[in-house]
């Protein structure tokens, strides 16, 4: 039986562009969707709203830089709880059993063709989606750098996190130091370098699939969540962002062009 009824949404929404630009943004926790065959995982409504659920206000944020520089944005719909796209198949943290001390009864009991219809049906077609995108591009010889939209709650395992922002990066360390030059730069904002977490082939799944694989420049960017909560914050860190990307780009072909 599928997973996927007619009455659930895709595994994800498109924002096409509406000019040519070198960005291809993607969000891989923006919906906290669930499908009517799994319902609410065993999870309460109020966990439902915390970060276990989705990157709060990542959404907003990708769709208001989507409007202000006009590039493409691929946003995953379902919720991290039912399948997490920055993680590899089979990892095993994609069907997390406890997230941030919340337990979630449904992926402690998911059997093997469980998780398996998750993949087929949410996380593989996401991915794929991007995959055509890029090869598109590749096709029309448009350069292209994947920039991976996420946010960050403020304490997490009762630690508090001082970043306003954090750039991370494993590979293509030319791109992430550009842009926490620029970050640092704007005067009121602290600034991590590869935090809260830190970028690894393991540990993430989108930009060493689609960014590293391919030898494609990349930002990976977390934003800290009682930032862009609401709307003002969303639209605010979208007009920064739409500021900044493109001094990255400009900064990215003066010091890979060749001498």
């Amino acid at each position: 039986m599928a997973l996927l009824s007619e009455d659930d949404p895709p595994p994800y929404i498109v924002h096409d562009a509406v000019r040519p630009s070198p960005f291809l943004l993607v969000a891989d926790h923006a919906g906290r969707q669930s499908p009517k065959r799994l319902g609410d995982l065993g999870v309460s409504p109020e966990d439902w709203e915390r970060h276990i659920a989705w990157d709060i206000g990542i959404q907003g944020v990708g769709r208001a830089l989507h409007e202000r520089l006009g590039a493409t944005l691929i946003e995953q719909v379902y919720s991290r709880l039912v399948i997490d796209c920055n993680r590899s198949p089979g990892h095993a943290t994609s069907l997390t059993p406890v997230s941030d001390g919340t337990a979630v009864p449904a992926n402690q009991t998911a059997s093997v063709l469980c998780r398996a219809s998750r993949e087929m049906e949410i996380l593989h077609p996401y991915h794929d989606r991007i995959a055509e995108e890029l090869a598109r591009r590749k096709v029309d010889g448009q350069a292209t750098a994947l920039i991976a939209l996420h946010s960050f709650t403020p304490r997490m395992g009762g630690v508090d996190r001082p970043w306003h922002v954090g750039v991370l990066h494993h590979r293509d360390t030319v791109s992430a130091r550009i842009m926490l030059d620029l970050l640092r730069a704007e005067g009121d904002l602290c600034v991590g370098d590869n935090e809260p977490y830190v970028l690894t082939a393991t540990s993430d799944y989108t930009v060493p699939r689609h960014a590293e694989a391919a030898g494609l420049p990349y930002l990976e960017l977390e934003i800290r969540q009682d930032l862009i909560a609401g709307r003002g914050g969303q639209d605010a860190w979208a007009a920064r962002l739409a500021r900044l990307l493109p001094l990255y780009w400009k900064r990215l072909e003066e010091e890979t062009q060749p001498a």
